[in-house]
């Protein structure tokens, strides 16, 4: 029963799906509304998946080629990986966390001002296991651990969508739907940045084309060619005879790189799809747990909600995320400290969603330095998490994103305090 607790909590489509389904039960709409509206919201989630899958298989090939072209050893954040890791050993711990830490989640919302329900189920997972594997790092075992766990996730699940909420408001327009991706801090700083250095420049979304560019208009021509020349370069880096032997199968490496960075523009443009399938959905459901459960309650959904407010941004942000881990790198490597090597896949995830942050706050300016931040910023807090995290602080990977390092530290320090 707790691993299939376990399993409905982690899939986002079946829980986001089930959080419509009560939504449309409690505006007691026809049972014909309810099935479409509960498979619609399963569906959207899904082709959201798909297109996330798509863009994480062409950016591992980008990643592979990075390393073997520029020859650098070091540690890869990726939460995927280290959670797979942390579940063999914490596995009980993280399900009663995750657990009781959502139902801590409804509570916070329903009796104090952040309104906020966390939809997006894998975070909740990674973050619940972190908490799990820290706390026993410190000591803390039994209820105990379940208890403080469940209820720092509990904090965790509604403080992250508030701190970017103002930002929200100026990205979407409207105050309906809220944030929940665990790399708050790294927007709400991209969009600090903005706001600092972003005055009088042009939305991302303005750029105005020659006549003879106007192609570069469309969001997928526009990241096809970007991601083509990314692609070309690495692969050369890499070397013609690595690519064809270990990667394309005997496939001309100029044609695999170009065709790898059209399939991730397809998959942006899937996932593009799933978030307009999930809001024209999800918004009017969530009503439902709005007016009977938690009043004015916001859904917190997963980072790629904004993408669709400003796509130029999207692979700018990607883009410039990317060059703040190289330079974070460099600076690593001349401080003689472990180093942390770019992620493409949570660079692009956050990256992505910093430019649209930090657009929204600075425009052109604003996308491009504050996804810098960001990049800085995700090289550095895994640098400060690995010592709290026990055992697995001597994994070859770590959590990627900026709030897993932020309060893994805060939480790792205070049990070192007190014991």
């Amino acid at each position: 029963m707790l691993q299939f607790l376990l399993d409905i909590l982690s899939t986002p489509a079946i829980l986001v799906g089930l959080v419509a389904m009560v939504g449309l039960i409690a505006l007691q709409k026809p049972a014909s509304e309810i099935i479409k509206g509960t498979i619609k919201t399963i569906m959207g989630f899904l082709v959201l998946g798909g297109g996330a899958d798509i863009v994480v298989g062409a950016l591992n090939q980008f990643g592979i080629m990075f390393q073997e072209g520029f020859g650098i050893a070091g540690i890869v954040p990726n939460n995927e990986a280290i959670v797979a890791q942390a579940l063999q050993e914490y596995g009980t711990q993280t399900a009663l966390i995750m657990a009781f830490g959502m139902v801590a989640n409804i509570i916070i919302a329903r009796f104090t001002p952040l309104k906020y329900i966390f939809l997006t189920g894998h975070h909740t997972l990674y973050m619940a296991c972190m908490i799990a594997a820290i706390l026993v790092a410190g000591g803390v075992e039994g209820v105990a651990l379940v208890v403080s766990g469940s209820i720092i996730l509990g904090f965790v699940m509604v403080l992250s969508p508030a701190l970017v909420q103002p930002t929200m408001r100026k990205i979407t327009g409207s105050d309906e739907i809220g944030f929940g991706h665990f790399s708050a801090l790294g927007y709400w700083l991209s969009a600090q940045v903005g706001k600092v250095v972003g005055k009088g420049s042009k939305s991302t979304e303005e750029m105005n084309f020659p006549k003879w560019l106007l192609f570069m208009r469309d969001t997928s021509v526009a990241i096809s060619l970007t991601m083509g020349i990314l692609y070309l370069v690495v692969a050369v880096a890499a070397g013609p005879e690595f690519v064809q032997s270990q990667l394309s199968g005997g496939q001309n490496f100029i044609i695999f790189s170009l065709l790898k960075a059209i399939t991730f523009a397809g998959g942006v443009f899937v996932i593009l799809s799933g978030v307009r399938l999930i809001l024209g959905e999800i918004v009017p459901a969530f009503k439902g747990i709005a007016t009977k459960i938690v009043p004015n309650a916001k859904p917190a959904l997963d980072c790629p909600v904004v993408f669709p407010y400003a796509p130029n941004a999207v692979i700018i942000g990607f883009l410039s995320s990317f060059v703040g881990g190289i330079l974070g790198m460099v600076i690593l490597i001349a401080l003689d400290a472990p180093v942390i090597l770019p992620g493409v896949v949570p660079h692009f995830f956050t990256g992505a969603t910093a430019g649209v942050f930090g657009n929204a706050t600075g425009g052109r300016r604003g996308a491009v330095l504050g996804s810098i931040a960001n990049g800085l910023l995700i090289t550095f807090l895994p640098v400060l998490l690995m010592p709290v995290l026990g055992n697995l602080g001597f994994a070859n990977t770590t959590f990627s994103d900026a709030d897993f390092g932020i309060v893994g530290i805060i939480l790792g320090n205070i049990l070192r305090l007190f014991n």
